[in-house]
């Protein structure tokens, strides 16, 4: 009782959110040998757990991210087919990040942050341990994350796809640009 009552006193306070798919964005820019192209993550969850001291955020503990491999959609259904194939989503349904540790927070303006975190990231089999950095908005009842991540496809066994009898190459480096919103 002494202890819950010490915690109490420092104010602080440890709140779970979950993902809200319809107020999150996620996009996939890349390019090819004809044009640049995009495509966005229609069905995406997780969760996040932090901790703030006083309403300042003080820890991340939880931060978990999914996206269903087939909601991948760009508009041009020849190019969903080829990049289904290209995540062979017969077997890999999901891409997913988890959080390990968080390496820093600054607070740059009220309740807004830079935060850089280390996770593992699992795209079609393959899971790699990268360093993510975003921006966190804390607000009373939800936290906006936005950032970018670029990596090269190759590193994580996916050949860049191609259409048109191979006359139109994907290049290999993609850049997953996101804003997330987290609700309590």
């Amino acid at each position: 009782m002494f202890i819950a009552v010490l915690l109490l006193s420092f104010g602080v306070n440890a709140q779970s959110y979950k993902l809200n798919n319809e107020a999150s964005s996620l996009l996939i820019d890349g390019t090819s040998n004809i044009h640049d192209w995009t495509i966005e993550a229609k069905n995406t969850s997780g969760n996040l757990t932090a901790e703030f001291d006083e309403g300042k955020l003080d820890e991340i503990d939880k931060l978990e991210f999914t996206v269903i491999v087939e909601s991948l959609v760009s508009g041009k259904s020849g190019m969903d087919k080829n990049t289904y194939k290209a995540l062979n989503t017969d077997k890999y349904k999901e891409i997913t990040y988890k959080l390990k540790k968080v390496e820093s927070i600054e607070e740059v303006s009220t309740k807004a942050y830079k935060v850089t975190t280390i996770g593992s990231l699992e795209i079609a089999g393959t899971k790699k341990d990268i360093k993510l950095n975003f921006n966190l908005k804390s607000e009373s009842n939800h936290i906006i994350l936005t950032g970018d991540y670029q990596f090269n496809m190759t590193e994580y066994g996916i050949e860049a796809p191609t259409a048109m009898f191979g006359t139109i190459k994907t290049g290999e480096k993609v850049t997953v640009k996101f804003e997330t919103q987290f609700n309590k």
